[in-house]
């Protein structure tokens, strides 16, 4: 892990959207070469990140100096996304992020991962992480088989 004291982590505002846009795509692209082209645009994507991600979950930014260099959105207890720059990863941001989620889930936190995805899957396990359940993709719009994965935070004294 490589973290300098340079990475802050802060709530995400509207004004944040097209650099989070641009993080989803090009991490997705970069980081998950078996999925499908985006049906999206950049700007498609943009004002999705404004109007339905930033009203619906709880979203935080990494950000070095000024350069937003990862997000995660939380919907209650699911983390529904956590993506960093494709050039910004094994450098700690992700653990920070996670980290900043984890803190603001006092009961624990699920999310959902594609089964192909092994380098997601060994960091979410890394953090404690642990399968839930298996699907056959029937329920992500990209049909491809997913798992659910569960942090429960420990509760012993």
């Amino acid at each position: 892990m490589n973290v300098d004291d340079r990475t802050r982590i802060r709530f995400a505002s509207e004004a944040d959207a097209a650099e989070i846009a641009h993080i989803h795509l090009t991490s997705r692209s970069a980081t998950m070469p078996y999925l499908p082209p985006p049906e999206h645009s950049h700007d498609q994507v943009v004002a999705w990140i404004r109007d339905v991600l930033l009203k619906r979950c709880r979203v935080w930014v990494a950000v070095r100096d000024t350069q937003i260099n990862g997000y995660a959105a939380l919907d209650r207890d699911m983390l529904e996304h956590l993506y960093l720059r494709p050039d910004m990863r094994r450098q700690g941001i992700g653990t920070l992020l996670l980290d900043e989620v984890r803190r603001h889930s006092p009961c624990g936190v699920s999310l959902r991962v594609f089964q192909q995805n092994t380098e997601a899957r060994a960091f979410y396990e890394h953090h404690g992480f642990t399968v839930v359940d298996t699907n056959d993709g029937a329920r992500n719009m990209e049909n491809l088989p997913d798992m659910t994965l569960r942090w429960q935070p420990d509760t012993t004294p």
